[in-house]
């Protein structure tokens, strides 16, 4: 008996692709496979329903802990693609793993997804299952799938669904973030309706009181939020909740996706922002001059990877344990303020302070050998090669002969 695995939503695409995996790809049977990285608990509902309904085995992993350890190796590497926290982009290969493990657990001879052929989410799949030996399938992107002709196809064969999720907005939400697309919102000129959003609040008017937080930190890691200690997940939904009151965490953007399309995308992060400002803010205490430059290329290069699904990369391991070794120091806290909408650091402290107060004082004199004239040797080989350059440049100009309308040189002698 052939069997294929499919990552499972009980939504209309891989509701379809169930009677299309047996009819058109010939398997047997079909395992659905969801994994929890920390949706809505609705969506585990229909998933169940759907798969009853259809008489489907269908397993359910969870793996929101495996999710959180990711979301926070992000935070290390301060990790933000086009201006944003990354949230779908992380959760995709944790999916792919889990659906995969299961596959193989279930001596499945193939894979399948109900990805469309213009998003990113197939490419980041693929890139963890084409790794096995299983056949690896997308009936909605091979044989060219539209939602109309989907519905009718649910119709006619009485599938479970109605329409697809019944909403105006396609969402996709996770332990670490919520995005939005769709509808009116593929307008970049509309006004995005205050009901898009579920975990962060609109500030009403006058409401400007503010809150501080403050995040601890034990090598790059946070664990407690206000002197609370807490686990991963339940700091994260904490701070979601948390600072979503304040509107914190809410991002606009037109993104830039794999295959080259421009999208327009609405997130919601509260959890995020303030754990990458906090971590920023300590890095910005305990790191030095030039590792704080050279990380930054670091981070970008880790964000681009993992906004492509290639998180488990060799490069990545690399990246990895660069960001590892610097985050050795970076342990103590951080306080961000969060008032209408905005988060920002506002104190921060480490033993691992790369500071002195005495030195940076204007009010000592004389710290550690260092006195103030000290530097006056240094202000004048400062900016020497500058100065001397633009002092060559100048002679230069001043020497060379004039050009008279005529194209001739005023020195030039009288040829006859």
């Amino acid at each position: 008996m052939s069997r294929v695995a499919l990552a499972f939503s009980g939504g209309l695409d891989t509701t379809v692709c169930v009677p299309l995996l047996e009819e058109e790809y010939g398997y047997d049977e079909v395992i659905g496979v969801t994994v929890d990285v920390g949706q809505p608990e609705s969506e585990f509902e229909e998933a169940e329903e759907t798969a009853d309904a259809l008489g489907l085995d269908l397993h359910v992993v969870d793996a929101k802990e495996e999710f959180a350890d990711l979301c926070l190796d992000a935070v290390a590497a301060n990790a933000t693609y086009q201006g944003y926290p990354l949230g779908t982009a992380l959760a995709r290969p944790v999916i792919a793993e889990a659906i995969l493990e299961v596959a193989e657990q279930e001596d499945c001879e193939g894979i399948a997804h109900g990805c469309t052929g213009k998003g990113n989410d197939q490419l980041r799949f693929e890139a963890v299952w084409r790794g096995s030996d299983l056949e690896v399938i997308a009936p909605v992107r091979e044989l060219g799938l539209t939602r109309e002709w989907e519905i009718e196809f649910a119709d006619e064969r009485d599938l479970p669904v109605e329409a697809g999720d019944g909403g105006i907005w396609s969402i996709d939400q996770n332990l670490w973030s919520r995005a939005i697309e769709g509808g009116e919102l593929e307008h970049p000129n509309y006004v995005p309706p205050e009901d898009i959003y579920q975990w962060t609040e609109e500030p009403a008017e006058g409401a400007d009181d503010p809150e501080l937080i403050e995040i601890e930190f034990e090598q790059g890691v946070p664990v407690a939020v206000d002197g609370e200690a807490m686990e991963p997940v339940a700091l994260i939904e904490h701070l979601n909740q948390y600072a979503g009151q304040y509107g914190v965490g809410r991002t606009d953007v037109m993104e830039d996706r794999m295959l080259g399309l421009k999208v327009r995308e609405n997130y919601e992060h509260p959890a995020a922002t303030v754990l990458l400002t906090a971590h920023q803010a300590l890095e910005d205490l305990v790191l030095t001059k030039e590792e704080r430059s050279f990380k930054k290329g670091i981070e970008q290069e880790w964000a681009e990877k993992a906004y492509e699904g290639l998180v488990f990369a060799p490069l990545v391991d690399a990246l990895d344990a660069f960001v590892a070794e610097t985050q050795d120091v970076v342990t103590g806290t951080a306080t961000v303020k969060v008032q209408g909408g905005s988060c920002r650091a506002v104190a921060r402290d480490s033993e691992y302070a790369v500071y002195s107060e005495e030195m940076a004082s204007f009010n000592t004199e004389d710290v550690a050998g260092i006195a103030q004239e000290d530097a006056t040797g240094v202000a004048k080989y400062h900016g020497l090669q500058e100065r001397l350059a633009n002092s060559v440049k100048a002679g230069l100009e001043d020497s060379s002969p004039a050009i008279t309308d005529g194209g001739e040189s005023e020195n030039a002698e009288d040829e006859e």
